[in-house]
């Protein structure tokens, strides 16, 4: 009669290790971009069904399809109206994508002008105690209006050209780089400062070799952030003669009580800012590869 036998591991010897875990249905890359694709289906479709229904007055939420056709014909030449043989060339004579370049090329400005300033001095108020109580009240204040409030000062000292949108957005932008700045040269580590400088590094190549990489992640961060407001000023910026301008042309939209238009352009705006904030990730990924690995 044969026994059956036993391995048995010697001691101390490691136990076996437990089988990798099963990943979850969804967890990967594809699954969330198909749960992502099946939300938007699913509001695209209640969008519709309500539409439908007319629960909402048409001239209040028009159906997806004619947010579509508003698309379409914004971004075409068409007739004025039907039995008119007049043709005429997207929305105020501009198409939608160069009222979207328009917006695009105000808020680069105003966005660009922001960076330049807002870097140094909050590399300055950061390093520099005296400045950094003199400034710091003024950034506050700045930091806590509401652009709609100063938009008509602005556009009574530089007029309703170009200069007061820009105005505008470099105020909505500046601040969150400025302090953004300031929370990254903050947050160095001193015992990385006192190394360089025992190693004999100067004062101006801790600041270049040290304090400017480490804060770069901060100022990528508050980058972000001042286009996402400058985005959410871009309607007022462009109340006044904002056309071209996708912002001024949703405006004129809602005031003509065209929804489809004006549904469209916001639609163009949220894509557009969504599309800006993933290329800013990918930069970030590229320029500051050290990111939350310090």
């Amino acid at each position: 009669m044969s026994e059956s036998t036993v391995d048995v591991a010697p001691p101390g010897a490691a136990a076996p290790a437990p089988p990798p875990a099963a990943k979850p249905a969804g967890s990967g890359r594809y699954g969330l971009l198909g749960l992502r694709l099946l939300t938007l289906v699913l509001l695209i479709a209640l969008w519709w069904f309500v539409a439908w229904l007319e629960i909402v007055k048409p001239l209040f939420l028009p159906s997806p399809e004619a947010v579509w056709d508003a698309f379409v014909r914004a971004n075409t030449d068409h007739q004025v109206s039907p039995g008119i043989d007049r043709i005429v060339r997207g929305e105020q004579n501009y198409y939608m994508w160069e009222h979207l370049i328009a917006s695009l090329q105000r808020i680069g400005a105003g966005l660009a002008a922001a960076i330049v300033f807002g870097i140094p001095l909050g590399l300055l108020m950061a390093t520099v105690r005296p400045i950094s109580i003199v400034v710091e009240p003024y950034l506050n204040f700045l930091r806590s209006l509401p652009p709609l409030a100063y938009i008509g000062l602005l556009i009574a000292w530089f007029g309703f050209g170009d200069a007061s949108k820009i105005w505008l957005l470099f105020f909505a932008a500046f601040p969150p780089i400025t302090m953004a700045t300031i929370s990254g040269v903050r947050g160095v580590r001193e015992d990385q400062v006192n190394a360089a400088l025992c190693l004999g590094a100067s004062r101006q190549q801790v600041l270049r070799f040290v304090m400017v990489p480490a804060t770069l992640p901060e100022i990528f961060t508050g980058i972000r952030v001042a286009v996402g407001f400058t985005w959410t000023c871009v309607v007022a910026a462009e109340i006044s003669n904002g056309i071209p301008g996708i912002g001024g042309l949703a405006y004129l939209a809602g005031t003509e009580n065209n929804s489809a238009l004006a549904i469209s352009c916001i639609v163009v705006i949220g894509i557009t800012a969504v599309v800006l904030d993933l290329g800013l990730k990918r930069l970030e990924r590229w320029l500051v590869p050290w990111r939350g690995k310090a």
